[in-house]
């Protein structure tokens, strides 16, 4: 059975495992202890996450996990194909949601809630939500007139950029606008979401109520 280690971007990887109905366990990674976590780190040993282990087979970065996913449990409407119209747009999307999305909130989260009250205006911190934003501008545009980024269907690029709008909005560094907002409402509306969620969630309390375990999503 697959392996899915962390939560966090590791949400990326349950939403797709749900949506392609493959079988899965999710394995708690406290990022606040990985150094006491001598499993986790033996699969990763930079210590961060998701992590997926495939049999022998390890892989971190969780755009590289989706696209493994999609590969060996495809064909699935959740891909794009080479020939389709949408493939350049979709691929795009399902980078810019780590890339230029969830990368620059993260170095924004970092910023102002861990830095000295002094250094939460950095420049560094300015410069990343600068970049959110303007990134967040194609998405905009994209979704101006179709549903989803890859068209009218939901794809992996939707479950990417998905997951970095909530990562903005639910640590209130960031309120969608109508367009975002009426797409977050689609997105967030599929039942697998709603499982993931429920799994993680369920995940993330019994971790938390295990010794020395703080997990994070």
């Amino acid at each position: 059975m697959l392996t899915v280690y962390g939560e966090g971007r590791g949400f990326r990887v349950v939403w797709l495992l749900e949506e392609l109905g493959v079988a899965y366990r999710l394995r708690p990674v406290d990022l606040f202890a990985v150094e006491n976590d001598p499993d986790f780190l033996a699969i990763n040993p930079a210590g961060f996450i998701p992590a997926l282990q495939d049999g022998e087979m390890i892989m971190v970065e969780s755009i590289a996990i989706l696209e493994y996913l999609l590969a060996r449990h495809g064909p699935s409407p959740l891909a794009v194909a080479p020939d389709d119209p949408a493939f350049a747009a979709y691929l795009q999307f399902l980078h810019l949601g780590e890339a230029g999305l969830a990368g620059p909130m993260n170095a924004v989260i970092v910023g102002r809630a861990f830095a000295p009250a002094a250094e939460r205006n950095a420049r560094v911190t300015i410069w990343a939500l600068e970049t959110f934003h303007s990134r967040l501008g194609l998405v905009i545009q994209r979704l101006a007139n179709r549903p989803f980024l890859a068209g009218d269907r939901f794809t992996a690029a939707d479950i990417s950029v998905s997951y970095a709008l909530l990562l903005g909005l639910r640590t209130s560094n960031y309120t969608p606008g109508s367009v975002e907002r009426a797409y977050l409402a689609r997105t967030t509306a599929r039942p697998a979401y709603a499982r993931a969620m429920e799994i993680c969630q369920a995940t993330k309390a019994w971790a938390e109520r295990s010794p020395g375990c703080r997990a994070k999503s």
